[in-house]
């Protein structure tokens, strides 16, 4: 048994496209150097999953996440704006853990939440089966970035 990583773009109509780690990976460590021009000026769904591995086949999804990702006008992954949706998320889960117990709690600093929330999305229950069928091999989806470079 084992586990593996996987990573889907969701287009406007709920296309799936895989997307490689390795290309998600390059995009986020220098966006210039690995656009994506068919998303230029675009916000994407994406999901990650976790799938349970059995003789190294699909077994199982047992995690999915959801974010939403900014590209700028010429492709690139927009780095800043997915910082700010990672640290608020990062925030909002801990805010409980280290809540100011000697606060007004009539007074919410929200503005960490909606940040948050930008950056996330829920599937219909029709996408999040499509979604398990392609992760566990039922279905085939298109492949994005796997060797692309571009400056």
């Amino acid at each position: 048994m084992g586990f593996a990583f996987q990573r889907y773009l969701v287009a406007i109509d709920d296309t799936l496209y895989r997307m490689a780690n390795t290309a998600f990976d390059r995009m986020l460590q220098d966006p210039t150097t690995f656009r994506l021009p068919e998303l230029a000026g675009q916000r994407v769904r994406t999901v990650e999953l976790v799938v349970e591995l059995v003789d190294r086949k699909p077994a199982a999804v047992v995690r999915m996440a959801f974010a939403v990702l900014a590209f700028d006008d010429t492709g690139c992954l927009d780095i800043s704006r997915l910082r700010k949706q990672q640290n608020a998320r990062i925030e909002s889960a801990l805010a409980p853990v280290f809540a100011d117990t000697a606060r007004d709690e009539r007074v919410i600093d929200a503005g960490g939440k909606f940040i948050a929330q930008g950056g996330t999305w829920t599937p219909s229950r029709g996408l999040a089966r499509a979604i398990d069928e392609v992760a566990l091999g039922r279905k085939t989806c298109l492949r994005l970035g796997a060797r692309r470079r571009g400056a």
